[in-house]
């Protein structure tokens, strides 16, 4: 097994859809590597103008931007 540190590393969270997660890096060529997500507690700074908060009452959400998910102006 290698190891090299993953400071400064950009990539995409994603969801296995099995409760799984991953970290996906891209190369030059497109070609990924999906690593296993198991870090507990990773600082993370979202740089994607499609992230957006959803807060109510009774819960906080971290998902797409309204007019991604089809949501009008006027929360419908």
């Amino acid at each position: 097994m290698t190891t090299k540190s993953a400071k400064g590393l950009r990539g995409h969270i994603i969801d296995g859809f099995d409760g799984t997660y991953y970290f996906r890096v891209y190369d030059a060529d497109h070609n990924f590597t999906d690593y296993l997500l198991r870090h507990c507690d990773l600082t993370v700074v979202i740089d994607d103008e499609d992230a957006y908060l959803y807060e109510d009452e009774f819960s906080a959400t971290l998902d797409h931007s309204p007019g991604t998910l089809g949501i009008k102006d006027d929360g419908t």
